[in-house]
């Protein structure tokens, strides 16, 4: 903000001495004082007569000789005063500046944790730079468990998504950029203070794939697990994710399904979680717009099928038809006008590679191909997630 459209820079302190004679106003009040006596301290020596004040808004107003401010570091509001701040601070009142302290409401005024981290080392980044994806998830304890978003794009999804955010990581020059979604944060968790860790760029861009989480990490607790009767409520076309055992897969149909109009997906247990870091950068933050849920008994193998032992009775049970996408001497053409007639419809569709299972293919009502041309058998899963949910969208 240029210097000569403001009055002053606005700091939140730490800790803030003033005079018990100076507080006998009303709150609304500007307090007057020096500004050697409002640095923050970490454990002040108060003289006779004064005591300390949190937390409290310094204002720097420039001396009249000046026509603008001299070339001090400008700080968001809300932001605590760092030991490199006070010491521009401490120029600043050699420059002649005056200072207004205003005490400020607490339950008005939530506090942003700007902590500045030195090091990845720091045991409270655990989470982005040392915590396994299983350790992540932690089944033994799913309330304690925990996944990471990346970039603002899908921070911001899981925020509107409802998700409850921990802590947010970032170089500190792409914080101005991140403000309008603490705000949101702020608004939504009112009693809760979000640390957000600066960290400098040479040591982020040691976390794996940093330079593609275009600057900013996100701590979210994971949610409590939905059961497949929630999720398919009021669905009409939803998406079975049969042992896909690929990041990127995973977050790519949900991509798809967002976009082209799947109310729903279920995965196996054996299906790898789309709350995996890579599963939700490449779904960019879709994940969280789409209802999901497990379906099926863990079986502890992938390819098995046994989930189709109960779960297609159970989707039958909600009024879904199921359609296999396989390539089999029976199979119906995507475009069968029967398909697209059915009222509530689970597509099924299974790991690159083996597909699925033979078990599923049997006990599924269709089994459903794709139309190739040059000799081409079949798609990728993800491609052919995106060709079957165009196709078959509930119209």
């Amino acid at each position: 903000m240029p210097a000569a459209k403001t009055k002053g820079v606005r700091l939140i302190l730490d800790s803030v001495i003033i005079a018990p004679k100076q507080t006998a106003e009303s709150p609304e009040s500007t307090i007057k004082a020096s500004l050697p006596a409002c640095l923050p301290v970490s454990q002040p020596v108060l003289p006779p007569g004064y005591r300390p004040i949190l937390p409290a808004y310094a204002l720097f107003h420039p001396p009249p000789s000046h026509g603008a401010l001299p070339p001090l570091r400008t700080l968001p509001s809300r932001r605590p005063m760092t030991p490199y701040c006070r010491f521009r601070a401490h120029a600043a009142h050699r420059c002649g500046y005056r200072v207004s302290l205003i005490p400020s409401n607490i339950e008005q005024e939530e506090r942003l944790m700007i902590i500045n981290v030195s090091t990845i080392d720091d045991p409270r980044l655990d989470a982005y730079a040392r915590l396994t994806e299983v350790q992540l998830r932690n089944k033994l304890e799913p309330e304690k468990g925990m996944f990471i978003a990346e970039s603002s794009k899908v921070i911001e999804r899981a925020v509107a998504g409802g998700m409850q955010p921990l802590s947010l990581l970032m170089e500190e020059k792409f914080l101005p950029g991140m403000e309008p979604i603490i705000e949101q944060i702020k608004q939504r968790y009112l009693d809760f203070d979000l640390p957000v860790f600066i960290l400098p760029h040479g040591e982020l861009k040691q976390l794996t794939g940093f330079e593609l989480t275009r600057g900013a990490l996100g701590a979210f607790r994971r949610p409590i697990a939905a059961s497949v009767e929630e999720v398919c409520r009021d669905a009409r076309r939803v998406a079975v994710l049969e042992d896909i055992t690929n990041h990127t897969n995973v977050g790519a149909i949900f991509r798809s399904a967002a976009a082209l109009g799947i109310d729903a997906v279920l995965v196996t247990q054996a299906c790898y979680d789309p709350l995996y870091r890579r599963a939700v950068r490449v779904s960019m933050g879709t994940v969280f717009q789409v209802p999901w849920a497990r379906i099926g008994a863990d079986s502890g193998a992938t390819g098995a099928g046994s989930w189709a032992h109960d779960g297609i009775p159970l989707l039958h049970s909600l009024g879904f038809k199921t359609a296999a996408l396989a390539l089999s001497d029976d199979s119906v053409s995507i475009d069968d006008p029967q398909l697209a007639s059915e009222e509530r419809l689970a597509l099924v569709l299974g790991t690159e590679g083996d597909g699925l299972a033979s078990s599923t293919i049997a006990n599924c009502d269709y089994t459903v191909r794709i139309p190739m041309a040059h000799g081409v058998d079949s798609l990728n899963v993800a491609a052919a997630s995106a060709v079957a949910f165009w196709e078959l969208r509930a119209k």
